[in-house]
């Protein structure tokens, strides 16, 4: 199969989608820029796309919330063609601030796009109340169904937010996430304890939560940024001994398993 087709959407205040489209392309898919007025305009916008990216920045400053704008944006110009996108089996992935906005139009935990949709899960300020910039430890629910992760996996990730604190509507959303698989990663102490705090959960998630994804585990959302470290020398540790040798980043491995999984499906 040839390359799969990838579209990193962006808008005002986008400021990660060269780095996630350059990722895109170092696993193997064939990745475009295009700007959500684009996506408007055209009668059938994704063709044959097989991925669709929503990458981190702070778009339209935050305003109201962490990626609101932008959710309600794409609810109401493309809504009905990204449920499309999904029932014909595509891949989504939303980092930092497109997390926030899968989560605010209900594609997350939902898969579907409905104004009348009742929010099961929000992403909200850090209980630190401030800005959090650093590397955390994640690790993969070993039961999770999400396309781009592998269960029991551990990693180093950088986290840029302050409004990554994932919580849920009630309890029973998340017991429906765990029975489900849907909790793809959480945050973890170096030596993959879960029995943390502040700073090793840099935001104060329910249950450590860094990432979920939908029934399918083809969308899927996460804090931290994988195109962050896509080769080994963007670690801070790369020099140690541990990473010796390694040229690869951690980060690389989500998008070339989105593009693996294309290709065979």
């Amino acid at each position: 199969m040839q390359s799969p087709k990838a579209i990193v959407i962006r808008t005002a205040g986008t400021n990660c989608d060269e780095e996630t489209k350059f990722a895109l392309e170092h696993a193997g898919a064939k990745a475009e820029l295009i700007h959500i007025n684009h996506l408007a305009k055209e009668s059938n916008p994704f063709g044959d796309t097989k991925i669709i990216a929503i990458p981190g920045g702070f778009t339209y400053g935050d305003d109201v919330a962490s990626g609101k704008v932008l959710a309600v944006e794409l609810a109401h110009v493309i809504g009905d063609k990204l449920n499309e996108f999904v029932a014909k089996g595509g891949l989504i992935i939303g980092i930092c601030n497109g997390f926030q906005v899968l989560v605010k139009t209900g594609l997350l935990p939902d898969a579907r796009f409905s104004a009348a949709l009742e929010r099961k899960t929000t992403l909200t300020f850090n209980d630190s109340h401030k800005f959090e910039c650093r590397w955390v430890r994640l690790k993969a629910d070993s039961d999770t169904v999400c396309v781009f992760a592998e269960g029991g996996e551990e990693f180093d990730m950088p986290v840029a937010h302050g409004e990554g604190k994932f919580v849920c509507r009630d309890q029973s959303v998340l017991d429906e996430l765990k029975a489900n698989g849907q909790i793809v990663y959480r945050y973890v102490g170096a030596d993959g304890s879960a029995d943390i705090d502040y700073p090793e959960d840099p935001n104060g998630s329910v249950e450590h939560i860094a990432g979920i994804c939908d029934k399918s585990g083809r969308i899927f959302g996460m804090m931290p940024h994988p195109e962050r470290h896509i080769f080994a020398h963007q670690h801070p540790r790369a020099r140690r001994d541990e990473n010796a040798g390694k040229v690869e980043g951690e980060g690389i491995r989500l998008f070339k398993r989105a593009v693996r999984y294309c290709k065979e499906s």
